[in-house]
Formats: structure tokens, C-alpha cells, sequence
């Protein structure tokens, strides 16, 4: 079966799903406050352009709308769709507070509409192998691990009209590494305890929030382990790495972006040769994840003609959400 879809957010992010949408279905409309944007984009995949979402769901009812606008906008946007009507895929973060996430959950529910979350590094070879390798009991009793994640981001790139704010950006965590909480949820289930730090070293005046972090967390299943983030990395991206410590084996995944076997001492396993996976997504400036944008909507469509094949639901997304809250409560700034 074809979809139409409708975009509401017309950046970068926006013109990556369009592309994968054209593929799939058909791009009906797309909505930007900035007029350029939209213009270009409709213009580009044959679609309507709008400067109001609320005139877009006046004049149409795409059977999907992906959101795509700023973080502080998801919860707004995404209600809105799904009341007038349309399943949604949210793109990360799903919500910047978890009220907002159970708002959009609860409408989702009511309506009788699928809401989706974009968590694409899920389907990032290497973590699709290591999350193998935890559900079939081959890493044993996990005992502690350790995330890294050092990125760059300019003071240029906070020069936006959402980006560095509270309101709209909700902070480093919730932007730059929401995925990460995501495989940590997803690879090891639920937080029981926390405790961090945060400063904001490299970009005062830049932003409202930390340029850095370093948690401890203590999981419900019993593992403890660290967490360390950072946009200060020296000009570039340099790592993002998962490191998991099991009875039976000893496991890491990283490179820049989780793209990398880096090491595998697993009891009765032969270290694997992975495919490499997507390259990063290009951002002008700066580079994001891995893109596996192709992934989330093969099995996007996939879901929407059998409900019974397994997709990024809302209630992980909203977990991550949740984590993040937990985390940030618990992490006082330093000066």
C-alpha cells in the first residue's frame, strides 16, 4: 500500500525525509515558518508548501506527517496531526519532558493512531549484533559498561533561532545524544539510580544548558556503569562507544558513530565482520549519527500494513525521555 505524507519542519533533517519519503510514497505537503524553506522543498517533491500547520490539516490529511521541527515544537505539532486524524513519526528527541511525551502517548491512544519515534542507530550493525548477543544470553550476567560520547559543536552552530535554548533545544542530551540513552534502555533496560555532574566549559553565552557531563548510573537489572558526553571534542566529531562488561565477554562499539566492532573477547565467539553500515549524516557544518533514515521508513511502512511487526514504539521513546529527566535532576552544575 502507498502513503502520503505530509513534512512539518523543512530544514536539514526535513530535506532527509523527504528524500526517503519520495521513495515510498508521495510527499503531499510540507509546512515551515521560514516561507524559503518551504517553497524549495515543496517545489522539489511536486508538494504543497504551508507557513501554518494549522491551514496544512484545513486543507489535508496526509495518512502520515513526520515531525521534524524543534525539539520544544514535537509535543505541539505531533498532537495536532494526530487530531486531525494522521499516524506520526516523531523524530528524536521525542519530547523534551515527560509530560509532553505521555500528553502525546495519551492522544495517540485516544485517536486510535500509530506515533512512532526516529531511533535510527538502532539499526546500526554493530549494535544489531552486541543486542543479539545480550537477548540470546551469550555476554551472561552483564556487570557494568561505559558510554562515550565526545562530539564537536561550534559556537556557530548555536547561532539559530532554537538551538542552545531550553524552550526549544532541551539540552546536549536530548539533541546530540538522545540515542545513546536509547541503546542504553534498549540494551540494558531501566535506570535505578543516578548521579552526575555538568558544566558548561566552552560555550558561555552559546547556550543555556551543559557542554558537558559525566554520569554514574546503577541499572534495575544490577550492571553500573558511567556515562561521559561532551561537545568540546577539538574541531571534530571523535567518538561514540558503547563498552559492556559481561560474564562471558567483554564487548565495544564505537568509532565516531557507533559504526565500529572495536574490540569482542566473548566466550566461544569468533570476532565478526560486520557490514560498515550507513555513512554519517551530513549536516553542512558538523555530522550527526549514522544514517539509517532508509531503515526507519522500510519499517515504518512495514508496520503500518502488519501492526504486528516490531517498530520504534512511543513508550521506548518516552522511556528515554524519562532518563534523561532522571539524569539532568540529578546532576548539579559545576562552575
Amino acid at each position: 500500500m502507498s502513503y502520503s505524507f505530509a513534512i512539518i519542519g523543512c530544514g536539514r533533517i526535513g530535506e532527509r525525509h523527504a528524500r526517503h519519503i519520495a521513495a515510498r510514497g508521495s510527499l503531499t505537503a510540507v509546512c515551515d515558518i521560514v516561507p524559503e524553506r518551504a517553497v524549495a522543498l515543496a517545489k522539489q517533491y511536486g508538494a504543497r508548501s504551508y507557513t501554518s500547520l494549522t491551514q496544512l490539516l484545513k486543507d489535508t490529511t496526509p495518512d502520515i506527517i513526520s515531525i521534524c521541527s524543534p525539539n520544544g515544537l514535537h509535543a505541539q505539532h505531533s498532537i495536532a496531526a494526530l487530531e486531525a486524524g494522521c499516524h506520526v513519526l516523531c523524530e528524536k528527541p521525542m519530547a523534551i519532558t515527560s509530560h509532553d511525551a505521555r500528553r502525546m502517548l495519551e492522544t495517540a491512544q485516544k485517536i486510535h493512531r500509530q506515533l512512532f519515534v526516529v531511533k535510527q542507530n538502532r539499526y546500526n550493525p554493530p549494535v544489531v549484533w552486541l543486542k543479539d548477543l545480550i537477548n540470546t544470553g551469550k555476554l551472561g550476567h552483564i556487570y557494568s559498561f561505559h558510554i562515550s560520547c565526545c562530539w564537536n559543536r561550534s559556537i556557530a552552530y548555536y547561532n539559530d533561532n532554537w538551538r542552545g535554548t531550553n524552550a526549544l533545544d532541551g539540552g546536549t542530551l536530548f539533541t546530540q545524544f538522545s540515542h545513546f540513552i536509547d541503546l542504553l534502555y534498549w540494551l540494558l533496560g531501566d535506570v535505578q539510580h543516578v548521579q552526575g555532574l555538568r558544566a558548561n566549559y566552552a560555550h558561555d553565552q552559546a547556550i543555556e544548558f551543559e557542554d558537558t557531563g559525566t554520569v554514574i548510573l546503577h541499572m534495575q537489572q544490577g550492571a553500573m556503569g558511567t556515562l561521559h558526553y561532551t561537545v568540546n571534542s577539538y574541531n571534530r566529531n571523535m567518538e561514540g562507544s558503547i563498552t559492556i562488561m559481561g560474564e562471558k565477554g567483554t564487548v565495544k562499539i564505537g568509532g565516531q558513530y557507533l559504526n565500529q566492532l572495536e574490540f569482542c573477547a566473548v566466550e566461544n565467539i569468533t570476532t565478526p565482520q560486520l557490514h560498515p553500515g550507513q555513512p554519517a549524516n551530513q549536516y553542512g557544518s558538523y555530522e550527526g549519527s549514522m544514517s539509517n533514515h532508509d531503515k526507519v521508513y522500510d519499517n515504518l511502512i512495514r508496520t503500518m500494513n502488519d501492526p504486528s511487526h516490531p517498530f520504534m514504539n512511543a513508550h521506548d521513546a518516552l522511556k528515554t525521555v524519562e532518563i534523561i529527566e532522571k539524569i539532568y535532576a540529578a546532576s548539579p552544575f559545576i562552575s
